[in-house]
C-alpha cells in the first residue's frame, strides 16, 4: 500500500505547475483536504462538477485534480442550497482533497497548450503572446500544408467528442500550415494570431461579434487567420493524462513508492451543451 501523503503530491504539483505562474486573477492550489491525509488514488477532470465529484468519491479517490477552479469568485456561503456549497460539502464529507491547476497549467511546458498543439499536429511551437510576463498560447508550423477541412477533421479525431463538435470560420478548401492556438476561451488573442502570421487559430468560446469582425478584417489579408472553435472542455481535457503521468513520475523520482498509487482521468463530458440540431453540413457532405 502506498505511503504517499497529500503534502508529497502538493510538492510535486507545485514543482510542475508553480502557483506563482498563474494569472493574478486566478485561484489555484489546494481547495479542500488535509496535507497529511494519505493518497492512494488520484482522479483528474477539467471541471469540479457535482457529477465529477460523485464519480471521484465512488471510485475511492483521495485527491481530485481539476483544471478549472471551483471557487474562482468569492462566496459567502457553502450551504448545500447552492451548487458550489453542495460541491464543497461533498468533497469534505467524502474526504476528497481538491487541487486546482488552471492558468499555471496553461503556461507550463509541457502543459495544456502544448497538449493541444500536439493534437493540432505541431511538433515544435513557441509562445503566441505574453500577458503579465507569462507566455500565452502556442504557434507553430505543420510539416506540410493541408486544407482547412482536413485540418479540422484531424483535430476532431484527436479531441474527445463533445456535443457541439467543432465550428470553423473559413473556406473548407483553403490551405493552412501555420497554426496558432489557445486552449479554452481565446477570442482575446485573435490579434496575436494575426501578428504571428497564422493561417488558422484554434481556441474555444468564440463569440459572434469578435469572429464576424475578425473575418471581415481578414478579407483584406487574403482571409487568414481562419478560426476554429474546438470547444472549451475538449481543448483542455487532453492535458489530464499527461499531467497524471508527470505527477506519478515525479513522485517516483523523489523516492516515493508509487506501486500502489492509482490514477484515473474522468471521461465525463462537462461541456455544458447536450446536443445540436440542424447544423448545416459541409458543402459536398451527404445530407
Amino acid at each position: 500500500m502506498t505511503s504517499i501523503r497529500l503534502r508529497d503530491v502538493l510538492t510535486v504539483l507545485e514543482g510542475l505547475y508553480p502557483q506563482d505562474s498563474a494569472q493574478s486573477w486566478d485561484r489555484v492550489g489546494l481547495v479542500t483536504g488535509d496535507p497529511e491525509q494519505p493518497v492512494r488514488r488520484i482522479h483528474a477532470a477539467v471541471d469540479p462538477t457535482l457529477e465529477v465529484i460523485a464519480q471521484a468519491r465512488d471510485a475511492g479517490a483521495d485527491l481530485l485534480i481539476t483544471h478549472h477552479p471551483l471557487l474562482l469568485r468569492g462566496v459567502h456561503s457553502v450551504a448545500t442550497t447552492s451548487a458550489k456549497g453542495a460541491a464543497i460539502t461533498s468533497l469534505v464529507v467524502g474526504d476528497v482533497a481538491l487541487y486546482v491547476a488552471h492558468t499555471n497549467a496553461d503556461v507550463a511546458e509541457p502543459g495544456v497548450n502544448t497538449a493541444l498543439a500536439a493534437a493540432c499536429g505541431l511538433a515544435s511551437t513557441e509562445p503566441l503572446s505574453t500577458e503579465e510576463d507569462r507566455p500565452m498560447g502556442r504557434v507553430g508550423d505543420l510539416d506540410e500544408p493541408v486544407t482547412l477541412a482536413d485540418f479540422a477533421a484531424r483535430l476532431a479525431a484527436a479531441l474527445p467528442s463533445a456535443p457541439a463538435g467543432i465550428r470553423v470560420a473559413g473556406p473548407a478548401e483553403a490551405p493552412v500550415r501555420r497554426v496558432a492556438l489557445l486552449g479554452g476561451a481565446g477570442d482575446g488573442l485573435v490579434d496575436a494570431a494575426v501578428a504571428a502570421g497564422a493561417d488558422v487559430y484554434v481556441t474555444a468560446d468564440l463569440r459572434h461579434h469578435p469572429v464576424l469582425e475578425a473575418r471581415e478584417e481578414a478579407a483584406a489579408r487574403g482571409g487568414t487567420p481562419y478560426l476554429v472553435d474546438a470547444g472549451h472542455w475538449a481543448t483542455e481535457w487532453l492535458w489530464l493524462e499527461e499531467m497524471l503521468e508527470r505527477v506519478v513520475g515525479a513522485l517516483a523520482a523523489a523516492g516515493h513508492d508509487v506501486v500502489g498509487l492509482d490514477t484515473h482521468v474522468s471521461t465525463i463530458c462537462t461541456d455544458p451543451w447536450s446536443f445540436t440540431v440542424g447544423a448545416r453540413p459541409l458543402q459536398g457532405d451527404p445530407q
